[in-house]
């Protein structure tokens, strides 16, 4: 009985998340993107929350499409910054391949960071992920931002969520506007490995 009840206050506080924060981090995004849609605001707060969509097990694979998105961006397709954190606890950071091709990082270290953040923690379930996401959307509801599509995209999200699933692209708005090319490293590790490589460098 107290077993279980520590376990529901776990979950519980796993997912509360304040309104102020929200309101916080959605103002933060759409100072800095204001092409976002609601789909690149709930994407970056799954990354914050869920971390990688998936887990790495074809090293090999993983590195032929970094190898790819290398080969086929220029420094100019590139957003300015190197890193920025993930939604609104900052579990997680996206970390450009700006980085790797100012030499800042190698790319076998963002590889291999990339890949330990895919792989390192037990993924949280779906379910904790969708009572949290609608603690945020009831949020930005409440906000009444003067979004595109957003009950479409409200919508798609949902249904997303029903069939437990929860990974999805960023729009094709904000891909035009901004092209997003990043590996998503957890805090600890980026913290470690990869911060003080790319400051120092700046």
């Amino acid at each position: 009985m107290k077993k279980g009840l520590l376990l529901s206050i776990a979950l519980i506080m796993s997912v509360a998340v304040s309104a102020q924060d929200v309101r916080g981090f959605v103002n933060r995004q759409m100072q800095t993107y204001p092409k976002s849609r609601l789909l690149d605001i709930y994407k970056s707060c799954f990354q914050d929350y869920m971390g990688a969509e998936h887990l790495v097990s074809d090293r090999q694979r993983v590195k032929a499409y970094l190898d790819e998105e290398l080969n086929t961006t220029s420094l100019d397709d590139l957003m300015l910054w190197y890193y920025e954190p993930c939604g609104i606890d900052s579990s997680y950071y996206r970390v450009s391949i700006r980085a790797i091709k100012e030499s800042f990082v190698s790319e076998d270290q963002l590889l291999d960071a990339f890949i330990r953040s895919a792989n390192s923690e037990k993924r949280p379930s779906v379910e904790s992920w969708s009572k949290r996401w609608h603690m945020i959307i009831g949020t930005i509801d409440q906000m009444k931002i003067d979004l595109p599509n957003y009950q479409e995209d409200k919508q798609f999200i949902d249904s997303v969520l029903s069939v437990g699933k929860y990974a999805i692209s960023h729009s094709s708005d904000y891909r035009e506007a901004y092209y997003p090319h990043y590996r998503i490293v957890e805090r600890s590790i980026f913290e470690n490995e990869i911060k003080n490589l790319i400051d120092q460098k700046k």
